[in-house]
């Protein structure tokens, strides 16, 4: 019988002390996540850093609107170029008329309504920005996807650099327009 609870007040111990690490570390993870991100709720947008002052600089939007304007870009654009960049879409979205994926095929894309695949259910956020796909409208999605129509289902972070979404809107207007 002694064997026994001696068997049992050992494993009482070991569970214990496994549950006392858990806690431990659960509790070292919340004060680690309070530290850093400054007691704000888990999940929220945070942005850890500093600014740094140059020179005849005012910011980042200064350096983005000292480029040339899309309309000049998509001008000259380069259809071979854009299907390059339609890779990175090619997991989400397919080129066939009807084939949706994640996201809705983009077979005639450019200048088609907003919201108009059928068999695709839109998050609904896109209506309120735009009525038609056209360039200008595309190149504004495609930069910054959830900042243009806040609410999109869409999770792509966007194209940068401008001559990137020109090429790619050219390339997409090439595709049953």
């Amino acid at each position: 019988m002694e064997r026994d609870m001696f068997d049992t007040m050992t494993m009482t111990k070991i569970l214990g002390g496994f549950c006392g690490a858990l806690l431990v570390f659960l509790l070292g993870g919340w004060a680690a996540e309070s530290i850093y991100f400054g007691g704000g709720a888990h999940g929220e947008d945070h942005a850890q850093g500093y600014a740094i002052e140059v020179e005849g600089g005012s910011g980042g939007d200064a350096a983005a609107e000292a480029g040339p304007s899309f309309e000049e870009v998509f001008a000259s654009a380069d259809a071979a170029e854009g299907e390059k960049v339609f890779r990175k879409c090619a997991s989400c979205h397919s080129l066939e008329n009807g084939d949706n994926r994640t996201g809705p095929h983009l077979f005639g894309v450019v200048n088609r309504a907003v919201d108009s695949v059928d068999g695709y259910a839109y998050s609904g956020a896109l209506e309120a920005v735009a009525q038609v796909w056209d360039p200008e409208h595309l190149n504004g999605f495609l930069e910054a996807p959830k900042k243009y129509a806040p609410g999109t289902a869409m999770g792509f972070s966007g194209l940068p650099k401008v001559e990137d979404r020109a090429n790619l809107i050219a390339y997409l207007a090439t595709i049953g327009g």
